[in-house]
């Protein structure tokens, strides 16, 4: 296992590499001039040209890049261009809050997802499980920020009931303020998660096990439980840690919506400003955690199903041998 772990954490080298490649590449394509950004349009050329000469911007594309990589590596993001802090810093100051409200649409995703996947799967082709298949289909497909602003429109400006922006101090305060985007992340995410646990749940309710179980006078409850629910989890997990691993990254559509101050609206404010070293920063920030998310899910495979922590014991055994 620890070999594994080892394995996959080198293989993140290249995505980073290439990651940064790609986004470093397209930001100095785009539109517009950082030190002009910077300084303002009012700016004399002699100013401009200093800092472009400060920042570097004046050198060669390709030595630019090479230049942040060498800095990456010793661990420097660099410095933001906008308010000349550290990347590093920001990002992590951000990143707790992005943490919260990915938490929290993911428990809202699994109070919702879980239950109606398992009962539409029991209940295939009756009337609830047509109704549950419709719901998710549109759950899916419906935008996160439509569903945000409706959601401020109804309970916060026509009921007054939650607050519509920002982020509240205080576990009350905080409560109220997460309640509104955890809902508009979680509602997308549940619907994954219902398709996912009743296609699971599908394929293990036919199987001679549970036959042999109910056979045996187990109660349905535990049945349900213990052997279609436990064998029907590894697809569900994949689903709940990639969605988990997306949401980490910066769910930046319905931060924005919701003036929350996560990693994800501090990616937005950078792309509107060319602010090149934090969208990198903050890009690669977002690609390691969803490789270690991934990771995790591997991981937790192996709790979940013996038969997978096995498999990895014999190929190191055979390896060895």
């Amino acid at each position: 296992m620890i070999k594994y772990i080892i394995k996959r954490l080198i293989l993140m080298i290249p995505v980073l590499l290439g990651v940064t490649f790609i986004v470093f590449f397209i930001m100095n394509l785009t539109p517009g001039d950082p030190a002009v950004l910077i300084l303002g349009e009012q700016a004399s050329p002699e100013a401009i040209a200093q800092v472009r000469e400060e920042l570097g911007l004046n050198d060669p594309l390709l030595v630019r890049y090479f230049t942040y990589i060498k800095n990456m590596c010793r661990g420097d993001l660099g410095i933001s261009y906008r308010n000349k802090l550290s990347v590093w810093d920001q990002v992590l100051d951000k990143f707790p809050n992005t943490c919260i409200l990915a938490f929290a649409g993911i428990i809202v995703a699994l109070i919702i997802g879980i239950p109606v996947g398992i009962l539409s799967a029991k209940k295939q082709y009756t009337a609830l499980d047509n109704i549950t298949v419709v719901l998710s289909l549109v759950g899916v497909s419906m935008p996160n920020f439509w569903l945000g602003l409706l959601l401020s429109l109804l309970f916060a400006l026509k009921l007054g009931w939650l607050p519509s922006q920002g982020m509240g101090s205080g576990f009350l305060p905080l409560l109220r303020s997460v309640i509104l985007p955890a809902i508009t992340l979680g509602t997308g995410v549940a619907a994954t998660v219902v398709r996912m646990t009743r296609s699971s749940m599908l394929e293990v309710i036919r199987q001679d096990y549970i036959v042999t179980a109910r056979s045996k006078g187990i109660t349905e409850k535990e049945v349900t439980r213990k052997h279609m629910f436990k064998n029907a989890l590894i697809p569900i997990i994949t689903a709940v840690g990639l969605e988990f691993g997306i949401l980490l990254g910066g769910a930046m559509l319905t931060e924005t919506v919701f003036s929350w101050p996560g990693l994800g609206r501090l990616m937005v404010d950078a792309i509107t400003r060319k602010d090149i070293p934090m969208v990198l920063g903050s890009v690669i920030f977002m690609a390691v955690m969803f490789s270690l998310v991934n990771l995790a899910v591997d991981i937790i495979y192996a709790f979940v199903d013996p038969r997978i922590k096995s498999q990895y014991k014999n190929s190191e055994i055979r390896k060895a041998a």
